[in-house]
């Protein structure tokens, strides 16, 4: 089943300070913060929901289609796709912009100063969902007007979808949300995210999922949650093997969904390989850097839950 990810392709430009920023932010100064932090360590990392999601339902065996926008200088990620075997026919370049990009810093106390440029993502809404033979998608953060078009395009095609807003969710009203919710087939948050949209929507999480055929909030450490036919199943956090990189988590949480939907798994089944795929993506930095084989996420479901999802 051909999955189409709408979200972004994204530069995470991840630098360590070896140092403590309140060792040099003056409280008394900082209404003339003027502050450089000198920062020996970089990498520079492929990311952005629809990369992230896509990478990781790749490695389950799915066949997922990117739809994203990016800029000027995404050769390089243009080139790990072709590499990949992902496909690009629905990744539009837009002259004169660059590619979705993060600038983060991070000291040794695990503060962090981000800052982000949308770059591409503004033009998102020139992609349209019609134009992609897709029998399931997912609606990921991305440009504001594109989330909300692709969203009205999926539902409009007949194609079920997620609606992930994740870090993008802010950009809408309650009124956005629910528009949101009723377009959609299936919903996807993070804890803070979750109570972010009952208090913009005025809606209990039993009322949010009652627009949809599943809502799932995902919890950390403490698992997560799928409101499904009127009940709430608790799906259990898998042990990883380390903690090293939360980034990028989320997205492999996501495309385990999106494996499980598109295999017509049921919920506890289809839950059960999304933690999985979340608690392998944390063992490593980054998020398109572990590369386990469809057998070894196989193994490592055995491991957790006693049986094999396929």
């Amino acid at each position: 089943m051909t999955t189409l990810i709408c979200g972004s392709l994204a530069f995470d430009n991840i630098m360590v300070f070896p140092d403590r920023f309140k060792n040099h932010i003056l409280p008394e100064q900082i209404h003339i913060l003027n502050v450089a932090f000198l920062v020996p360590e970089m990498r520079r990392e492929f990311g952005g929901c629809a990369g992230n999601i896509a990478y990781n339902l790749m490695l389950l065996g799915g066949q997922p289609e990117i739809m994203a926008t990016v800029g000027d200088d995404a050769q390089p990620y243009l080139d790990r796709l072709d590499k990949l075997g992902l496909s690009r026919s629905h990744v539009r370049q837009v002259p004169g912009s660059f590619t979705a990009q993060a600038f983060i810093t991070t000291d040794l106390d695990d503060n962090q100063i981000t800052a982000f440029h949308p770059g591409a993502m503004g033009f998102s809404h020139l992609n349209k969902v019609d134009r992609a033979n897709a029998q399931l998608g997912i609606v990921a953060p991305d440009g504001r007007e594109g989330m909300m078009q692709h969203a009205r395009d999926f539902a409009a095609a007949g194609v079920p979808f997620i609606f992930d807003p994740g870090q993008g969710l802010p950009m809408f009203s309650g009124d956005d949300l629910l528009d949101f919710m009723k377009l959609a087939d299936y919903a996807c948050f993070n804890d803070y995210e979750a109570k972010l949209a009952c208090d913009r929507t005025g809606h209990s999480l039993e009322q949010l999922a009652a627009e949809v055929r599943a809502l799932i909030v995902t919890r950390g450490a403490e698992g997560s949650e799928i409101f499904v036919q009127g009940e709430r199943l608790h799906i259990p956090c898998v042990e990883p093997d380390a903690i090293l990189d939360p980034t990028g988590c989320g997205d492999a949480y996501r495309a385990g969904l999106l494996y499980g939907l598109a295999n017509s798994f049921d919920w506890p089944t289809t839950g059960r390989l999304a933690s999985v795929m979340g608690a392998i993506k944390i063992a490593h930095r980054g998020g398109q850097n572990h590369q386990p084989s469809r057998e070894e996420i196989a193994v490592r479901y055995q491991r957790a839950f006693g049986a094999l999802p396929w």
